[in-house]
């Protein structure tokens, strides 16, 4: 019986630059979450935590983003200026990756 599959080889070209390509949306929403999440989680923990010097170095990133803090309200603004950028970022590299294996 012989083995139906092909490799990538035997594929046509087109066929292997359609297949490589990435949905850059969906590359932009899943580092926005990642992002996000990440950032909502860490300042949860340490609004959780308490202490006299709660997220001193986290709290540094309201230089960036206005109206930021290490506080409940904080992590939800925090959660949305992190969506924000981890999308930017997550479009950015699937529309070079796309364009990168459309030159191929």
């Amino acid at each position: 019986m012989a083995d139906s599959r092909r490799t990538a080889e035997q594929l046509p070209s087109e066929t292997r630059r359609t297949l490589a390509t990435l949905h850059a949306r969906a590359w932009g929403v899943a580092t926005g979450m990642l992002f996000g999440l990440g950032l909502f989680a860490a300042t949860i923990i340490l609004v959780l935590k308490q202490g006299p010097h709660m997220g001193e170095h986290l709290s540094l990133l309201s230089v960036y983003l206005p109206g930021y803090s290490v506080s409940v309200a904080g992590s939800f603004i925090g959660f949305v200026y992190a969506f924000v950028i981890g999308y930017a970022l997550g479009r950015v590299i699937g529309t070079v990756y796309n364009t990168t294996v459309r030159d191929e």
